[in-house]
């Protein structure tokens, strides 16, 4: 897969923005890590992705189903049952999704302090 390193007009950015908010989303991020190692039934996500409520984490894995990252298999049980996975596409967004965790866990505290400082000087 080709991937282009700079953006070159106005609607590349654009069609990045709209994705980048999309999968930068609070919601969207703690879920593909959720389902980062393992499939995952619903209930199952919902215990991993604290305070997320029920109509956020079905609209949430129904985004992330339409764009091509969360498969959905519901198996012919009864009750059925649902489970989530990341396609290819969901688990080569998990490692940025990673990275950028790790930078936040290794930064809060600066970027705390230096709110706190600012916040002091106005």
């Amino acid at each position: 897969m080709d991937v282009p390193t700079q953006l070159d007009a106005p609607s590349d950015c654009r069609g990045v923005s709209e994705i980048l908010s999309r999968v930068g989303d609070r919601w969207t991020m703690q879920v593909v890590v959720a389902l980062r190692d393992q499939p995952r039934r619903f209930n199952d996500i919902k215990r991993h992705v604290s305070g997320i409520s029920q109509q956020m984490l079905t609209r949430t894995l129904k985004t992330l189903e339409r764009d091509g990252m969360v498969e959905r298999t519901v198996r012919a049980t009864t009750p059925p049952q649902v489970d989530y996975a990341l396609t290819a596409l969901g688990r080569s967004l998990s490692e940025p999704v990673r990275q950028l965790a790790l930078w936040a866990r290794a930064h809060r505290t600066a970027i705390q302090d230096s709110r706190l400082r600012y916040d002091a000087s106005r």
